[in-house]
This record gives C-alpha cells, sequence and structure tokens, in this order.
C-alpha cells in the first residue's frame, strides 16, 4: 500500500503518524494536523489516563490498560512532551528511581508466589526497560536520566538473552520458567531499548538479545522458555506492539541491519505479508477485548493503524536505517 494512500483513508491521529514516521515529514509543518489528532476522544482519553501514571497497579504486564504502554502508544505516533500530559506523566516516572538508576513501577508480587504481598515501587525486567524506552523517546538527557539504568540492566544479559529478574523488592519472585532460561519478553523488550541507544545498537547484549529471538523462532516447536510460545497465536496480526507476538518482534528485530538479512527474520516477513489483502490492509486476527473502541480491536475489518505499523517494517527492512547505523532509530 502506498503512504498517500494510507493517508487518504485514515483518522487524524494516524494520519499524523503516517506524515511523521512513514514519509519523514517536519514536526512544524503538521501543526494543523496534530491539532487535530489531538483532538480525538480517544487520545484525549489516553492523555489524561497517563497523568497518574502510578496508580495502575502493575500485577500484568500483557495489560494494554497500563499507563506505560498508552504512553509508548502516544510517543510512537509522534507526541511528545509539549503535550502537557506526556510530560506529566514523563515526571512521574522520574520520580521513582533505584539507586542504580532503574526506574520503578508501583507493583505488587503475592507471598505464594515469592514477594511481599504489599504494595511497593519495584521494578521487573519486563517492565522496567519500557520505562527508559519512554524517557528516551520523550527526549530526556540520555547521561543524566537513562545510561545508568541500562547500564545496569545490560549487566544482568547472558549468552542466551536476559533472564526473568526482579528488583530487591519482590523477594524470590521468578516466572514459570528454568532459571537458566532466557525471558523472551524481557530480551525482546531490551533489545527494542538497546536499537535507540547508538553505543549499545553493536553491543554483545544486542546481539545476543536479537540472536536469541530469531533462535527462538527457529526452534518454535520444541522451546517455550518462560511459557513464551511462538506457535499459532504468536503468528496471528496484533496491535498494538506492546507484547509478545510477530508484530512486536518483527518490528524490534527491523532495527537490527543484521537481522534483516537472517533469513529467519524474513521467513517472519513473508508470513506478515501472506496476510495482506488485496488492497494492501491488514486485519487484525487476534485482539485486547479492552480496546474495542480502536480499529484494531476488532476481527471482522481491515485495521489502518495495524496496516501502519506493518508499513513501518516492511520501510525499516527494505530502507534500513537512512544513515546506515546499525539499529533503526524511531
Amino acid at each position: 500500500m502506498s503512504y498517500q494512500k494510507l493517508l487518504e483513508i485514515s483518522e487524524d491521529w494516524l494520519k499524523y503518524a503516517v506524515l511523521l514516521r512513514l514519509r519523514h515529514e517536519n514536526k512544524e509543518d503538521l501543526v494543523e494536523i496534530r491539532n487535530k489528532a489531538l483532538a480525538d476522544s480517544r487520545i484525549k482519553r489516553y492523555l489524561k489516563e497517563i497523568t497518574g501514571f502510578h496508580k495502575t497497579l502493575v500485577t500484568n504486564h500483557k495489560n494494554p490498560d497500563l499507563p506505560i504502554h498508552k504512553l509508548l502508544f502516544l510517543l510512537d505516533l509522534g507526541f511528545d512532551t509539549e503535550v502537557p500530559e506526556i510530560k506529566t506523566a514523563v515526571e512521574e516516572i522520574l520520580k521513582h528511581r533505584d539507586e542504580h538508576g532503574v526506574y520503578q513501577s508501583m507493583t505488587n508480587v503475592p507471598k505464594h508466589f515469592g514477594g511481599t504481598g504489599e504494595d511497593v515501587f519495584s521494578w521487573c525486567l519486563c517492565d522496567a526497560p519500557l520505562l527508559l524506552l519512554a524517557l528516551i523517546k520523550s527526549g530526556m538527557d540520555y547521561h543524566e536520566c537513562v545510561k545508568p539504568g541500562v547500564d545496569h540492566l545490560v549487566s544482568l544479559c547472558r549468552d542466551n538473552g536476559f533472564p526473568c529478574a526482579v528488583s530487591p523488592e519482590l523477594g524470590k519472585f521468578r516466572g514459570p520458567g528454568k532459571k537458566e532460561d532466557c525471558c523472551p519478553y524481557a530480551t525482546l523488550i531490551m533489545a527494542d531499548l538497546l536499537s535507540n541507544i547508538p553505543e549499545y545498537q553493536n553491543s554483545q547484549a544486542a546481539v545476543s538479545s536479537v540472536k536469541a529471538l530469531l533462535d527462538l523462532w527457529e526452534n518454535s516447536l520444541n522451546q517455550h522458555p518462560y511459557m513464551f510460545f511462538m506457535g499459532t497465536d504468536f503468528r496471528k496480526l496484533k496491535a498494538p506492539s506492546c507484547w509478545y507476538d510477530i508484530v512486536s518482534v518483527a518490528g524490534v528485530l527491523c532495527k537490527y541491519a543484521f537481522a534483516r538479512e537472517d533469513p529467519r527474520f524474513l521467513e517472519m516477513i513473508c508470513h506478515i505479508k501472506s496476510k495482506q489483502d488485496k488492497d494492501g490492509l491488514f486485519t487484525p486476527e487476534s485482539v485486547y477485548l479492552k480496546l474495542k473502541d480502536w480499529d484494531f480491536g476488532q476481527k471482522k475489518a481491515p485495521s489502518l493503524y495495524l496496516t501502519y505499523l506493518c508499513c513501518r517494517i516492511f520501510d525499516c527492512t527494505e530502507k534500513g536505517h537512512e544513515k546506515g547505523a546499525p539499529g533503526f532509530i524511531s
């Protein structure tokens, strides 16, 4: 599908993203469409909901209602801290940081799962990288606000990616898997985080993470660490990219030049392209029920937002980073 056609049939909030992310137009020239996008009732609701950033307890990282997922959705569309609500959300993130520079979420792990059973600010390797990613995308100072936390999380990396790891506040909690296995989701979001940091784009941690994800695809029939599968459900097209599915994984892998040439990644791309209809659109095959008021929250008609996500993957895959860097900074 041509970007022009996608522009013609999209709502204002998506038009803004297409112009900014796919057509690479200057933000200064998009003030009118940006204001129209911000006036969308769903965008306004998301903005309102992220201002109370830590009021939602993080008990299920797959929950699309988590403020971090909504914040990243808004940032990925192209909104930034010039929007007061986004600035407020970022300020809330910055308030809770441990001695290593890792940002914390309000969580509660029951005692029978190894936690304390109390609400406490802490971090898991399946949420901390997202907070750091949001700070990068918000334009926060890297050396002051981001680097210390990234350095600490990278120190946890192993040859097979990143493990299931938590801060001391969560006690002995660990997900349902072998201790020596990687956590596929933690590995995915760490790979995403590192792709946005020039000093880490070629690092061993980034390479190990990408290779771990590609290996899991290659061995999807018999390797399911921490009960993360790359089977039938994983291969269904789904949006937004806030969990572990083929669109999310391909969207991260495409940011690495060496991954874009890997036959296993190209298999993923072929699988996604096989779902494209005659008009170049993609229809969701799996949805988050809480998102039924968006076009990606139903399975009966094409989703322009899902199509946009796929177009970004194809654009990155075919063209790579325009400056020739190993990562693609979104």
